[in-house]
């Protein structure tokens, strides 16, 4: 059995304009004192065609934890603009959250973006350079998908085992419920993230964090 398992992720400030910040307020439960650093992960995915646009947004080790339930709020920063390509800005994107130990994946949260202009008539008759202080993004959070991995926790040798999910928006992860699918309609799901920018070290203690 797992370790850690997250027991609810819920987005805050949803929709939002696309140059916010992403807040997402997760919840998890350690099922023992974890030694070593969890590392939580936001992956944004620059282009459907093309994983090599893929965009960490932002890395942070939380460590040591303790065991029972912690939750804490993440902010990241929103995409380099710089680095999208123009014609993927507008529609449907994902983004992921997933967390490892010891180098090692053990959850994986997709959700499907949305991204629109605030104004109809920039929709109807988009800009050839987007206009990205005038688009908006909805995070699907009736559609989440959730990948789990079966991991070395201690120092035995195991395969790891990729175990997919499908929840609804207000499901918990921790106490069952969501029946095994087919994940591979997220973009990206099989090809490794891209590299990550330094992590930030946090403790974590029994209280809320921000991140």
């Amino acid at each position: 059995m797992a370790c850690v398992q997250v027991c609810s992720v819920a987005v805050l400030d949803n929709p939002a304009s696309f140059l916010d910040k992403y807040k997402f307020e997760v919840t998890f439960e350690c099922l023992k004192d974890i030694k070593e650093d969890l590392e939580w992960k936001v992956i944004y995915v620059g282009s459907a065609e093309n994983p090599e646009k893929d965009q960490v947004l932002d890395s942070v080790l939380v460590g040591p934890v303790s065991k029972g339930v912690h939750r804490f709020v993440y902010e990241v920063d929103p995409p380099d603009t710089s680095k999208l390509p123009i014609e993927d800005v507008v529609g449907i994107t994902v983004i992921l959250l997933t967390c490892s130990y010891r180098e090692q994946e053990f959850v994986r949260i997709g959700y499907f973006v949305r991204v629109e202009y605030k104004d109809e008539a920039l929709n109807e008759e988009q800009p050839k350079d987007p206009m990205f202080e005038h688009l908006v993004r909805t995070i699907i959070t009736e559609d989440v998908r959730v990948n789990k991995f079966k991991i070395n926790w201690n120092d035995e040798d195991e395969v790891t085992q990729k175990v997919p999910f499908a929840l609804n928006g207000n499901e918990n992860l921790c106490n069952g419920g969501p029946t095994p699918m087919d994940y591979d309609d997220m973009m990206h799901e099989k090809m490794p993230p891209p590299p990550a920018p330094e992590p930030k070290l946090v403790a974590m203690n029994e209280n809320s964090n921000n991140i």
